[in-house]
């Protein structure tokens, strides 16, 4: 064998496609943000952050970017950790954060609040799961440990103006 292919095979068994993030995608409704971070300092960031909301962190990990939160009960103002422990569908959430890399020293953060209307044991957890709207307490809270992260590590000045509306464009000089 050639040294250059022991090197790739090394390699390919060094690398490994385990991950703690989900098999799915954020909903495109979720919230998103660019913070001037690299996502391993944002997700722990997350990681003390969260706890600080009195939500407990079900599922985290800093080399993936991500953090899941356990089911909270914003009314209860409890943390459930099985199905049978949620008595409020409406009021229970889970918010989910998935930290991107975006450019160099910067993530795109994702932040998914989400509750289910309903329940049913046939099917998938996510395939019940609704985004919570902005009158939600669960998004209100993502809303605020958005706000902190925004304090904490600041947005790039081009993120801050995508928010502002595009001036219309400049009539194209008409010839004489």
């Amino acid at each position: 064998m050639r040294p250059s292919g022991g090197l790739a095979v090394a390699f390919l068994l060094s690398c490994t496609p385990v991950t703690t993030r989900p098999d799915f995608r954020p909903d495109p409704r979720a919230l998103v943000v660019i913070l001037d971070a690299r996502p391993e300092r944002v997700t722990a960031a997350l990681d003390s952050l969260v706890p600080a909301e009195s939500l407990e962190v079900a599922h985290a990990s800093v080399r993936d970017g991500y953090v899941e939160t356990a089911w909270y009960n914003t009314q209860a103002h409890r943390t459930r950790h099985h199905e049978r422990e949620i008595t409020n569908l409406a009021a229970t959430v889970k918010i989910r954060f998935w930290a991107d890399p975006w450019v160099p020293g910067q993530s795109r953060l994702t932040v998914e609040p989400v509750y289910r209307p309903r329940y049913d044991p046939s099917r998938p957890e996510r395939d019940l799961e609704v985004i919570a709207s902005k009158e939600h307490e669960g998004y209100k809270i993502a809303q605020r440990l958005v706000d902190k992260l925004k304090q904490k590590f600041g947005v790039p000045k081009a993120a801050q103006e995508e928010g502002r509306p595009t001036p219309p464009p400049s009539p194209s000089p008409t010839p004489p």
